[in-house]
């Protein structure tokens, strides 16, 4: 159907085998974009670049707010703003291993002309949920939340 590239790129850098070394890596992708990463903080990462699991539970919100966007304005809604502060979490799975096996998304949704009501909008989400490649594609748990006004 189709394929996507990404491209990861690490080096040692000159750090003697066996000595710390740094986890910082690159992330290209095609078009140019190359993406500073490393892994997370808490496992001797770089805060200032992105990890693999912020990355992951930004790809779910991402492909979901899309989605969206998409399917409120085939149902004659207008999106004019879309922010979500997804967030993941990790725990021990059966196997011992530890996963993300929850994700949250709780988008704010502002509206360019008339609003869906609150049913059409949990239906939109029920829909984008569905059709996200990235949803389909993972075995966490995935939440939406509408914003408590």
């Amino acid at each position: 159907m189709s394929e996507h590239v990404a491209e990861v790129v690490w080096d040692r850098d000159g750090v003697e085998p066996g000595a710390d070394y740094s986890r910082s890596h690159v992330w290209r992708f095609d078009g140019g974009v190359e993406v500073p990463a490393a892994s997370a903080p808490a496992l001797h990462g770089d805060p200032t670049r992105v990890d693999p699991e912020e990355a992951f539970v930004a790809s779910i919100s991402s492909c979901h707010m899309l989605w969206f966007v998409h399917l409120a304005q085939d149902a004659g809604f207008y999106v004019s703003s879309y922010t979500d502060r997804a967030v993941g979490f990790m725990n021990r799975v059966d196997r011992g291993v530890i996963a993300i096996t929850d994700v949250e998304l709780h988008p704010r949704i502002e509206w360019e002309g008339d609003a869906p009501d609150e049913r059409t909008i949990a239906e939109l989400h029920d829909e984008s949920h569905h059709r996200c490649f990235i949803a389909n594609s993972v075995t966490s748990n995935i939440t939406v939340h509408p914003p408590a006004d």
